[in-house]
């Protein structure tokens, strides 16, 4: 991945204007991941709600831990969206609208009919059209259904569990191509833009750390102390390689076993509550996604000069928080679910390009950042449910 960022720049530089003949091949890298978002997101929702198993469990560690998620998320985006207005990373690098195209204007719904076209009239539509957020809730009330519906809707849950499955294998192979793509679209950007829009990316990259840091040296400890009420170092002591793991493998589910075992054994977390829990949160909960997200809506709408309002920025929360939970565990996902985001403010997927070539650099960090909150709520629950040994957690005689 570092060869091909290196190479597209080389290539760059050296081909000038004539880059734009090779951008096809990112051109090409980037339907694919549009190709993704909607079977994903849906499959990856209500595999992750039937995965709960019944709907009191839902409602009694699920809903604990489903809060949890929601609102750290929400901090995150928020937090995202704070930096990236704090430091204007789009801001000098001047993008051309795609040929025919005018700047679209920032949505104007009212808070009440934004709600109302939550729900869709017709699913299969909405998945045609790519209205995400009206497929998302189609997609919890999908899954609860099928809770409730008990051993009727086991076949069904079987399938929606195959099919995230399979659409998180399908993720997997388009991500195989991402040097090919890398390559073709740093390339585009170095030749295009020269090294003033090389200058964006790395404060892109900077803004993704610095946000990450906050949510693991802020966030996450004011969960231990306010609502575990657990010391922080002894935490971060006993969840060191499931962090690892995640760090150098950019995917959740990867880091899945270290993190169950870390959790349980160093951590003190009962079985029950941790595997639940964890693999809930690997599902589900992408905090360092759900930043990254809200730094980038407002680098491509600096970058094209797209004005914002209000509402815009209650869609990029909303859609980066929804598309967050709706991400897989695994590499390249924040790129599919940037398209959701972008979307919904009219921001061109061409940004997407743009930050193509350096998301491994930004994965590696997001995916540790959302390993560790997975750990942080699964210890908060497990200390309301009162189903941690506080003996095992304070312990250094780590695994």
């Amino acid at each position: 991945m570092l060869v091909a960022l290196a190479l597209g720049v080389v290539a760059g530089i050296a081909l000038g204007e004539d880059a734009q003949s090779i951008k096809w091949i990112g051109d090409l890298f980037i339907r694919a991941i549009k190709m993704l978002v909607v079977p994903l997101i849906f499959f990856s929702l209500v595999s992750g709600i039937t995965a709960v198993g019944d709907v009191g469990r839902l409602g009694k560690v699920g809903g604990k831990a489903m809060l949890l998620f929601m609102t750290t998320a929400i901090v995150a985006v928020s937090l995202g969206m704070g930096l990236s207005a704090l430091v204007q990373p789009g801001t000098g690098l001047t993008i051309a609208l795609p040929a025919g195209t005018d700047v679209p204007p920032p949505p104007d719904q009212s808070l009440v009919a934004m709600i109302i076209s939550l729900v869709p009239e017709n699913p299969i539509m909405a998945m045609a059209q790519g209205a995400i957020l009206p497929v998302i809730v189609f997609a919890v009330l999908f899954g609860v259904a099928i809770l409730v519906s008990g051993k009727d809707g086991a076949p069904i849950a079987r399938a929606m569990n195959s099919g995230s499955v399979v659409m998180q294998n399908m993720t997997i192979f388009v991500m195989e191509l991402t040097p090919f793509g890398v390559f073709a679209l740093i390339a585009w950007v170095a030749g295009t833009f020269g090294f003033d829009a090389l200058l964006p990316l790395g404060k892109l990259v900077a803004l993704n750390y610095v946000g990450c840091g906050l949510i693991l040296l802020v966030v996450y400890p004011l969960i231990l102390r306010f609502i575990a009420r657990l010391p922080v170092r002894d935490f971060y002591r006993g969840i060191v390689d499931a962090q690892a793991v995640a760090f150098s493998t950019a995917s959740s589910n990867a880091a899945l076993p270290v993190t169950l075992r870390c959790v349980e054994r160093n951590l003190g977390v009962s079985n029950s509550i941790a595997s639940f829990t964890v693999a809930l949160g690997a599902t589900i909960n992408m905090n360092g996604t759900a930043m990254y997200l809200g730094v980038i809506a407002l680098f491509g709408a600096q970058a094209y000069g797209i004005e914002l309002t209000w509402m815009s920025y209650v869609m990029i929360a909303l859609t980066a928080t929804l598309g967050a939970i709706g991400a897989a565990g695994v590499p390249g996902s924040g790129l599919v679910m940037m398209s959701l985001v972008l979307t919904s403010i009219g921001v061109p997927l061409e940004t997407i390009a743009f930050v193509a070539g350096i998301n491994h650099l930004l994965d590696m960090m997001r995916t540790m950042t959302n390993v560790t909150g997975d750990a942080t709520v699964a210890v908060a629950v497990g200390r309301m449910a009162g189903e941690i040994d506080v003996a095992e957690y304070r312990s250094a005689d780590d695994v």
